[in-house]
């Protein structure tokens, strides 16, 4: 019984480093883009925010990712196993890259492949409540950065309140820069962690037993082993990535920094503990920072930037490539025999 058990748990902490590595970039793109934390130190403060927001908010997107798709019954070792490699091999080609890629998608088109192959898709839940979240999210996070950017900073800007003069020797906003990167994590925590722990529990409470009302205590014990990953994938892969999107897409004033984190953590915050939505942090930052940019420089000139084309293109190939392994794995394992180990 332990081995069955310790592959799908193995695979999950390998793709919590992905994720990590993957998370660090909304998390802490901001503050590194405007100079205002080392990049040595992102690690560990991602790592610890990230554990508290799964601990504290994580239950609900838990819950739809293992058993709100796809029948709870169907989360053998196996299946579990082929969602969770599929989730990591294409986020361990995005991070390789260093693009920063939607976590949630690539883990609900992995958890989509075997509920289509068995045909036992939750298709409400998918078309009325995770694909609409997907699409507004971040068209909603685009608009808000662009009309705060363009009507409210632009004004204070040409006041003169927020020139780097004014704004650099200001502890208390480079206090709340990092603050907000914080509140940034503990949101991947509330939603993203839910990626691996979601089927972890219910495969846990499938094969030992256990009930609804204690199902809570195998998503706590393996968000304790699944969260700390978080932390180290962020030291192998987060400065790629942080690079990309905090120096290479536009530079930073401190305030749009704030302005950037504030609202991607609260838009996912949202979608985590209002209905338990997976939701893509990653593509919420990047519309604010795009709709930041835009406010900017305009549509013309943010758009001709090289890293923006790319992370559309990642944002498409990386949750096809987790469904079609998932997919082809599923498939396999059917025919070996297999599926209900």
């Amino acid at each position: 019984m332990l081995i069955p058990f310790l592959i799908p748990f193995l695979i999950a902490i390998f793709l919590a480093i992905n994720m990590g590595g993957s998370g660090t970039a909304p998390s802490f793109s901001a503050a590194y883009g405007a100079n205002i934390i080392k990049k040595n130190m992102i690690p560990g403060l991602f790592g610890i925010a990230v554990f508290v927001g799964a601990i504290v908010g994580g239950k609900e997107t838990a819950k739809t990712i293992g058993k709100g798709l796809l029948d709870p019954e169907m989360m053998t070792f196996t299946i579990v196993s082929i969602i969770l490699f599929s989730v990591a091999i294409s986020l361990m080609i995005a991070n390789l890259f260093g693009i920063p890629q939607s976590t949630s998608q690539a883990t609900v088109l992995s958890v989509i492949a075997p509920a289509v192959y068995f045909h036992s898709l939750n298709t409400d839940k998918l078309f009325y409540e995770i694909l609409p979240t997907w699409f507004i999210m971040p068209i909603i996070s685009f608009l808000l950065a662009f009309l705060i950017g363009k009507y409210i900073y632009r004004p204070l800007r040409k006041r003169g309140y927020t020139t780097p003069r004014t704004s650099n020797e200001n502890y208390f906003l480079k206090g709340l820069i990092v603050l907000m990167s914080l509140y940034v994590a503990f949101s991947i925590g509330t939603n993203n962690v839910a990626n691996a722990v979601g089927p972890l529990a219910i495969m846990a409470g499938n094969e030992l037993n256990i009930d609804e009302h204690h199902l809570v205590h195998v998503m706590i014990l393996a968000t304790l082993i699944v969260a700390p990953s978080f932390g180290i994938g962020s030291s192998f892969f987060g400065h790629k990535i942080v690079q990309k999107t905090g120096k290479e897409i536009v530079l930073f004033g401190k305030i749009e920094a704030v302005i950037i984190a504030f609202i991607s953590a609260s838009l996912l915050l949202t979608a985590s503990l209002v209905k338990g939505i997976p939701t893509s942090l990653v593509q919420l930052n990047v519309a604010a920072i795009i709709g930041i940019g835009v406010a900017k420089l305009g549509f013309k000139n943010i758009f001709r930037k090289t890293e923006v084309n790319k992370f559309f293109a990642m944002w498409i190939i990386a949750p096809i490539i987790a469904f079609s392994i998932s997919l082809l794995l599923t498939y396999l394992a059917d025919e070996l025999n297999i599926l209900y180990l």
